[in-house]
This record gives C-alpha cells, structure tokens and sequence, in this order.
C-alpha cells in the first residue's frame, strides 16, 4: 500500500481590478457603507469586467501563480480539482475549461459543487489521492463570479452586499509519509435538511406541482426566484457552532492544542462570523487572518486566496501549523489542519 504524505507546495490567487466600494452600491441597492461594514465588516470588493473575464479565466489566472510558486512544470500537474458555484455554463464542468487554458489536455479535472465549503472537500479530494499513490501533483482551485448573478436592486440589498469576484488555488504535491510538513488532517460534514435556508431555487430540474416542464418561468423570473435566497440568522448561528465544532474534533483527534496553532484562515463569508468563533474558542485575534474587507466573499475561494494574501503579507510562513474552517450553502461544513 502507497505510504505517502500531501503536501501544499504551490499557491497563487488573482482577483479582477474592478473595485466596487460600500459607496458605489449605495445608489443601486438603498443602502449605506455604515449599514454594510456594521453587519459584515466588508468594506469592498472586486467585480469582473464579463467583457473580460469569466470564472474559468480567473481560476486559470490563479492556478498558473500556483504552479510558478511551486517550482514544478506545468505538465507534472496530472489532477485538477476546481471548486465553484458559478460554473462558466452549466455543462461540461468549469475546470476542463481552466485544464484547456492551462495546456494540460489529458489529466484528470473534476468540479465540486459544494459552494463555500468546495475548497476543504476538494482539499479533502487531493489528499486522498496523494495518499493512495494515485496523483503526484493534484492543481485545487476555488473560483468565482458572483456579479453576473446579483440582484442590484433594494430587493437584493441583504445578499448582493456580501459577495465577490476571485479566484485561489494551490498546489498539493506528492512526498514522503516523515515529511514535516503537508495535510494532518481534513474533515467534511453536510446537513441536506437545511438545503433551502442558503440557496438559488431557479433554474430547476425538481419536479413542479404545477407540471410546467421550463427550468425557469417568467413569473420565477419576476419573483426574483433566480438570484441567491439568504436565511442570514440561521446560516449566521449554524456556521459559528459547525467552524467551532470542527476547530475542537480536529485538535483533540491530532492532540494538537489550540495555542500551538500558528495562523487561523477561515472562510470569509462574514467578519463578523469569524470574529465570534474565535471568541468562542478563545482565539487571539492576531492568529486570525481576514480578506474579506477587501474580496468580500469570494465563496470556494475564500480560503486559496486568504492563504495566498497571508504569504504575500509575511504573516504565513513556511513550518507554520495552519488551521482553516468552513461553512457553506447546503449546509455543508469542513475544516483542514496542516503544516505549512
């Protein structure tokens, strides 16, 4: 049996350079820069020209820093894992599009559909892979356009504030099971019962007592029924409680204490969500570090490109004990622990 360890020896992030300020939405959705950084401590965010860029072009973007930060050739890369929730089209999936981009025809490429948590699963994916032999190079990608899909009237004011264009990736490669570095340990959870409470109803293909066979209506359409749906109360308790849960169960399960953990990055979803978790966990506020005032949340990329900040910053470096936790639509939930 293979006897290997995962190791993140690569990572890149790209964002467009269209700034959107609290201030530029103001006239369009009714609202206020104090109401916006009060309830998500996010004071702006880049939104794609979709003359462009779409979401395909900047999870390539992201993926060839990713590879040049690695050292390694491109064609060593023979898996690529990209996590998004605004795929390029509906189908084939977006990261045979970034596989044709990146020159790398023939290796394996999935798409994880699991929204803000798609990184640690598909993180989760290349470790798994790695361990049992099967890749030595897995490309994990998380990438984003949310600004196509936003309701910019008042009618949207609670969701459209919250949301980014970016992309992250990182490089998981192959080495030796005494490495001191690489992946301790990834672990994903979901919960279907709360599907509706984080979602995007339309377009569908659930069946429809009315019996109309459209994936989308005029009337869904009116309703607004295609832009994203937000239970803020709900998803705000559930992901303080599931990160929290997670950050626990990984430390006692890796008899690692909480102190000993060099840098926390979490989703970015919300300041104020990562700011009662580590309240909650007794977290110094100076092991945390936080983009989204600047990226907003850029949902599967949150994480690839928070790390990537965090190098950039000098505020991750290598031999660090990393912590990441992550709440997402579905509801889904996962944390990762490694040695950076």
């Amino acid at each position: 049996m293979a006897n290997y360890k995962a190791v993140i020896t690569g990572h890149g992030s790209y964002v467009p350079p269209n700034v959107f300020t609290n201030a530029d939405l103001e006239p369009m959705l009714d609202t206020s820069d104090e109401w916006i950084r009060q309830r998500t401590g996010i004071e702006e965010r880049r939104w794609v020209d979709p003359k462009e860029e779409g979401t395909a072009e900047l999870g390539y973007k992201a993926a060839l820093e990713a590879i040049k930060s690695s050292g390694i050739d491109k064609n060593e890369v023979d898996c690529l894992i990209l996590g998004t929730l605004s795929p390029q089209v509906d189908f084939p999936g977006t990261a045979v599009f970034v596989q044709h981009l990146l020159g790398l025809n023939g290796c394996a490429a999935y798409d994880v559909r699991q929204q803000c948590s798609a990184f640690v699963y598909s993180l989760e994916m290349a470790d798994t892979f790695i361990r049992a032999g099967k890749y030595k190079n897995v490309l994990v990608i998380g990438a984003e356009v949310h600004s196509n899909g936003l309701d910019l009237t008042p009618r949207g004011r609670n969701v459209s504030v919250l949301f980014g264009d970016g992309a992250g990736a990182v490089l998981v490669s192959r080495a030796d099971a005494d490495s001191d570095r690489g992946i301790i340990d990834v672990e994903v959870h979901a919960d279907g019962e709360f599907a509706s409470e984080l979602w995007m109803e339309y377009p569908t293909n659930a069946k429809r007592e009315s019996g109309v066979r459209e994936r989308i209506t005029i009337e869904d359409i009116q309703e607004g029924k295609h832009y994203p749906y937000m239970n803020g109360k709900v998803v705000f308790v559930h992901a303080v409680k599931r990160m929290a849960e997670t950050l626990k169960t990984m430390a006692i399960r890796n008899k690692v204490q909480l102190e000993d953990i060099d840098l926390f990055v979490f989703h970015q979803a919300n300041l104020r969500i990562n700011q009662k978790v580590a309240e909650v966990m007794g977290i110094p506020s100076d092991k945390v570090f936080n983009t989204i005032e600047k990226y907003a949340n850029t949902t599967a990329a949150t994480i690839p490109l928070t790390l990537d900040e965090a190098v950039k910053a000098g505020k991750l470096k290598p031999g660090m004990l990393v912590a990441s936790a992550v709440f997402g639509s579905g509801f889904t939930w996962g944390g990762a622990l490694y040695r950076w």
